[in-house]
């Protein structure tokens, strides 16, 4: 028999976390949708790989301009694959963001993404430099017959364009100096720079219109990536938005710059969102309202209310203070793998630091556990986050929190420098040992800024943590 382990007062356990035998079967269905998702476009590349080579792309190699044409149409094939994997990966299907988790979709979204933009433009010098003949001076003249004389070319430059700013501002260095909401923006126009890039296959493709079944095959995959946009990105978010109606109750301050949004709405019982997941937001009726910023939730839904906790770093974020009750709210979601979904064992362990605590306290109102089996560690420089939420929960539940204070100790070093005398010169990774000598048998959410969760996540590893049980998602756009 499965024991039901207690949660918050008033809480409904979700089916991801009710009994480990719903854990199991969620991870198995995860693990099949990662595997069908890569075999499917493993498959998708050798198949137009075995296109080109049957259209007598291997024999053209053995002329110069010949085959500088072929290696160009194998390169616009795949870089055809990979800009409808990277569009389907963009729009935010379900199945696959709770198989793959955030971090590692985001990941692969930034892998493919370079990958597409690089063999593109291997695709653009290959295809001109064979029509030139494999003559280099001739270049420049082919590239501008080619784009003013062939079907659908300018529009295929102008959805290359398109795609250069979203690579450009996708480089660490320029997102820097973004801010969140232009990069979110520009972002967007990768969605144009494919769209504009239809025309020129349809028209000039060879491989597009070799056969019917290449033709059916192009058009279903075109249709099919439109459809998920539609879908996932347009309407869902359209028809949840006029279910739930959601809306600003009030504004409670948290620390300095630091605010907590309540918000309530119709039938929010039906909104499937989880403890440690985030929603995108929008907060009508103030400046930049269309620009929408992903926040946390700081609680576990209740089906009543919904709450984000929001630290002002920009104009966006720091006028959210100002909210008053009653603005209508838009949101996309919810999004995001750090969830009762991933759980393995019965025991815990909640890492956060920064605005990176929020999902983290939500998910110690949120997760069911036995008093004594789950430890929160909260890494903070000055005011803790959530300090009489947290000792009401280690009061009522039996949640062990240990608190980190201060600057880092050290670049290496994801602990504050506020220790116990006989911690201050030990190695994290001791300390931590220390602190949760049962680390093996725990499943450990981490949240946090990128490169903090990576020494964390070190450390866990040192200590013998199977990744299978180590959950870890970063709040770096």
């Amino acid at each position: 028999m499965t024991t039901m382990l207690p949660v918050s007062p008033g809480q409904t356990l979700p089916p991801e976390g009710r009994t480990a035998g719903h854990r199991r079967r969620f991870a198995t269905r995860d693990r099949f949708t990662r595997g069908a998702a890569t075999g499917l476009g493993a498959a998708v590349l050798l198949l137009v790989t075995w296109w080109w080579a049957a259209g007598d792309g291997v024999q053209d190699l053995a002329s110069w301009p010949a085959g500088l044409v072929s290696l160009g149409r194998l390169a616009g094939l795949v870089a055809s694959a990979l800009l409808l994997g990277q569009v389907v990966l963009m729009a935010r299907v379900p199945v696959i963001e709770r198989a793959f988790g955030q971090d590692r979709l985001a990941r692969i979204h930034r892998t493919v993404g370079f990958s597409s933009f690089t063999v593109m433009l291997a695709h653009i010098v290959l295809i001109v430099w064979g029509y030139a003949g494999g003559s280099l001076p001739d270049l420049p003249g082919m590239t501008w017959t080619i784009s003013v004389t062939y079907p659908g070319m300018l529009l295929a430059a102008a959805g290359t364009m398109c795609l250069f700013m979203v690579v450009g501002t996708s480089i660490r260095a320029a997102r820097r100096r973004l801010r969140y909401e232009s990069w979110h923006l520009l972002h967007l126009y990768a969605y144009l720079g494919v769209g504009l890039a239809f025309p020129h296959q349809l028209w000039t493709g060879q491989e597009f219109t070799a056969s019917p079944g290449r033709t059916f095959f192009w058009w279903t995959a075109w249709a099919m990536t439109l459809a998920t946009v539609i879908v996932f990105r347009l309407g869902v978010p359209l028809a949840q938005n006029l279910r739930h109606r959601i809306a600003v109750t009030h504004v409670v301050p948290e620390g300095p710059g630091i605010v907590s949004i309540h918000m309530t709405g119709r039938r929010l019982d039906r909104l499937p969102a989880l403890a440690g997941q985030f929603l995108t937001w929008r907060f009508l009726g103030r400046p930049g309202w269309t620009r929408g910023n992903p926040y946390s939730l700081s609680a576990a839904p209740d089906g009543r209310s919904l709450r984000i906790t929001v630290q002002g770093v920009g104009d966006g974020s720091t006028s959210l203070a100002a909210l008053e009750s009653g603005t209508r709210v838009l949101f996309e979601g919810p999004h995001g793998r750090l969830t009762a979904r991933v759980r393995t064992r019965p025991r815990v362990l909640l890492i956060g630091a920064g605005a990176g605590l929020a999902p983290i306290r939500a998910l110690a109102e949120g997760l069911a556990y036995a008093p004594g089996d789950a430890t929160l560690i909260e890494r903070y420089t000055s005011v803790p986050l959530f300090r009489e939420e947290l000792d009401d929960l280690a009061r009522d539940r039996g949640l062990h929190v240990l608190r980190s204070r201060g600057s880092r100790r050290g670049r290496a070093s994801w602990l504050g420098a506020e220790l116990a005398p006989h911690h201050r010169h030990r190695a994290d990774h001791h300390v931590l040992a220390e602190w949760v000598p049962d680390l093996a048998d725990r499943d450990v959410y981490v949240c946090g800024p990128p490169a903090w969760a990576d020494l964390v996540g070190g450390d866990l590893r040192r200590l013998g943590l199977p990744d299978g049980q180590l959950h870890v998602e970063t709040f770096e756009w």
